[in-house]
């Protein structure tokens, strides 16, 4: 999972054609580590038209305003055409929920 600095991570938010989930976290979050765990198993569970992407929030104002992003780790999931807001799950409890958060978009 390809770590992104806000620029890279709004550049890629603005393009459409593929599913994308940011995953959220920050350095020193233990909960983070263990979800972190569980998203690096799922990439390699995805198909290649799922991209998976991650960042820190401590360097993502913008995001974080954005989206309105309350705790981590939290995931965002856009769909392809980006024409809805992404869905934002905070509880990833396992590897499967976090499957089925990324494959419940169109």
């Amino acid at each position: 999972m390809k770590e992104m600095n806000e620029h890279e991570l709004l550049e890629a938010i603005g393009r459409s054609g593929t599913h994308l989930a940011v995953f959220l976290e920050t350095p020193l979050c233990g909960t983070c580590k263990v979800a972190r765990r569980m998203m690096d198993v799922a990439e390699h569970l995805l198909p290649r038209d799922y991209a998976l992407v991650s960042g820190n929030v401590n360097l993502l104002p913008s995001i974080v305003w954005q989206y309105r992003i309350a705790s981590v780790p939290a995931l965002l999931v856009f769909d392809a055409d980006r024409g809805r807001p992404p869905r934002i799950h905070y509880a990833l409890y396992s590897v499967e929920r976090v499957l089925e958060y990324i494959r419940s978009v169109n």
